[in-house]
């Protein structure tokens, strides 16, 4: 009965060894198998890039990310594990054509390794090898993007629309006099001015104010040779003569030469109806307006060269309004305008362009667009800044957001969205920039959709395919 019992427990010892040693070797085989199915780590920007090991996209600079989704990572543990009905559904080893330097597309070798720019060789592989398609841009090709990578990357498309060409234009403008008012008063005759009635700049003199009056002995003998001669004419009248030569009327030469001088004609009368000359005559205002500049001073001498005072009517005045040079086609003479005065709000007034400047302000880069504004109270004072709307227009045009478009500095692409996630370059002309949105000219027919966002990223993606393209096409032939 002992040695029954003995020998019970020896077989039970040895069957749990046999066992567990069983055990062991399977789990040892399964391991193996999640370790062999779980190895390649490619980027999702650029999936030409395979890695054994996880880390960073060299090209990119993306995390990689594992190519197998779990389900075909457990039917691959099976396939290790002894289940021969799921071989089928084993990813396939793929093979690799040759490497490319990912900076330099063109270096290729068929061995993989460090460039001479110390990138690493990435491989291309057989089945992906890159879209060739036809495109029309020099150095790009389509591409074709998987609908997971486009949430990756963010992709966005937005159709092209027709659109009206038309912005408030905002701008800033500095009120100047209008040029046409302002009047220059002079004399045409020497003089001394013997009485100031305007004294200082910035008085407001209405038409008809005195301004001087001024002593000149040439004017006073011409008074004297026009009283001589009506008193001439009353004496010839009186012996029944008229005082006329041949083609001469004496009265009226002598009359119009104190006209020329610019004496008014109630001064004229006066010395008619006294016979005695005015020996200092009065200088009026010609028109209304404020005192600009002033250099008569009581008794100077006066010159018909002298400016003596400088009057300028305000109730209309100029705007001088930059305009920068994206904005000049939307800017046209007979164009309205508002104004607005950003330090007393409620006060706008309407006006329009009457004249653009030839030239461009070098250091600005702005051309002055002059408006016509009514100035009623004399509220805007020369040099005060006021604000300027324009309100351009130029009809209607197929348009695109601005973010739809990459400048190359050789031509601007548009990444046009065909279907099925093929994204083709296509250059375009643009056009004027309105509210955000290019002008299309040339190259997009409206309804089709344009890519916003991640666009550069299709960019880079486009060109380094026409790149790798182009190389596979020059080893191909060399073979």
């Amino acid at each position: 009965m002992r040695n029954f019992i003995l020998g019970f427990m020896l077989a039970v010892i040895l069957f749990g060894g046999g066992y567990w040693l069983i055990s062991k070797h399977n789990n040892k085989g399964g391991a193996s198998a999640v370790e062999k199915a779980a190895v390649k780590y490619h980027c999702p920007m650029h999936p030409t890039y395979i890695s054994d090991k996880p880390g960073d996209c060299p090209i990119c600079g993306m995390k990689l990310v594992p190519m197998e989704s779990a389900n075909e990572h457990e039917k691959a543990v099976k396939e290790q594990a002894g289940h021969p009905g799921d071989k089928a559904l084993v990813k396939k080893e793929r093979r690799i054509l040759y490497y490319v330097d990912a900076m330099n597309p063109t270096l290729r070798s068929d061995k993989p390794g460090k460039a001479p720019d110390g990138m690493d060789m990435v491989p291309v592989y057989e089945e992906e090898t890159p879209e060739g398609g036809d495109s029309s841009v020099p150095g790009y090709v389509p591409v074709t993007i998987t609908s997971e990578r486009r949430q990756t990357m963010g992709i966005i498309t937005e159709e092209a629309k027709v659109m009206d060409l038309e912005q408030s234009i905002r701008t800033v403008g500095r009120v100047t006099a209008d040029e046409t008012r302002i009047h220059h008063i002079h004399t045409k005759f020497e003089g001394y001015i013997e009485q100031i009635y305007v004294n200082f700049v910035g008085q407001y003199v209405k038409q008809g104010d005195p301004l001087f009056s001024i002593y000149s002995p040439e004017l006073l003998a011409s008074q004297r040779e026009y009283l001589l001669a009506l008193k001439a004419r009353e004496q010839m009248n009186g012996a029944g003569q008229g005082l006329r030569l041949p083609g001469v009327d004496l009265v009226e030469s002598a009359r119009e030469r104190l006209s020329l001088w610019d004496i008014p004609n109630d001064q004229i009368a006066q010395i008619e109806k006294t016979r005695e000359p005015i020996r200092a005559l009065l200088i009026r205002s010609p028109m209304r307006g404020f005192i600009s500049a002033k250099t008569a001073i009581q008794g100077m001498k006066v010159m018909p060269s002298d400016t003596l005072y400088d009057i300028t009517d305000l109730s209309s005045i100029w705007v001088l309004a930059d305009v920068y040079e994206v904005n000049l086609p939307f800017v046209k003479i007979g164009l309205p305008a508002v104004i607005q005065l950003p330090y007393q709000s409620g006060i706008t007034l309407r006006g329009r362009v009457t004249f653009i400047d030839p030239t461009l302000d070098e250091k600005t880069r702005t051309v002055k667009a002059r408006l016509e504004f009514p100035n009623p109270g004399e509220k805007l004072k020369p040099e005060m800044y006021v604000d300027v709307i324009f309100g351009g227009t130029m009809g209607r045009g197929i348009a695109v957001p601005e973010s739809a478009v990459i400048s190359t500095g050789e031509r601007m692409i548009v990444f046009v969205a065909k279907g099925d996630g093929v994204f083709e370059p296509r250059a375009v002309v643009t056009g004027i920039k309105v509210r955000g949105c290019y002008e299309i000219k040339k190259g997009i027919a409206a309804g089709e959709k344009v890519v916003t966002g991640a666009n550069f990223l299709l960019d880079s993606e486009s060109k380094l395919k026409a790149s790798i393209s182009s190389a596979s096409d020059e080893h191909k032939h060399g073979q």
